[in-house]
């Protein structure tokens, strides 16, 4: 089952550790907030997606099953 990582950003308060954890998928804005790279999770790096999101500290990021990726989640 496809999964993609998700980021709620009113609950993000920028700590980066996320991108920290997940750098293949996860970028940092000027101000330290997730820019997350569209598409699905692959397979041989899910167990580091569900640790990033396991250490969010604010319960920021979703790792969602089943979920097709709606392109990418960048600030204009």
């Amino acid at each position: 089952m496809s999964e993609v990582i998700s980021v709620d950003r009113i609950r993000c308060d920028g700590h980066g550790l996320c991108a920290e954890l997940l750098p293949e998928l996860i970028d940092l804005d000027d101000w330290g907030y997730p820019l997350l790279r569209s598409g699905q999770v692959p397979h041989h790096l899910r167990d580091h997606a569900k640790r990033a999101v396991a250490a969010c500290p604010v319960q920021a990021l979703r790792l969602q099953t089943g979920v097709q990726a709606a392109g990418p989640s960048r600030r204009a």
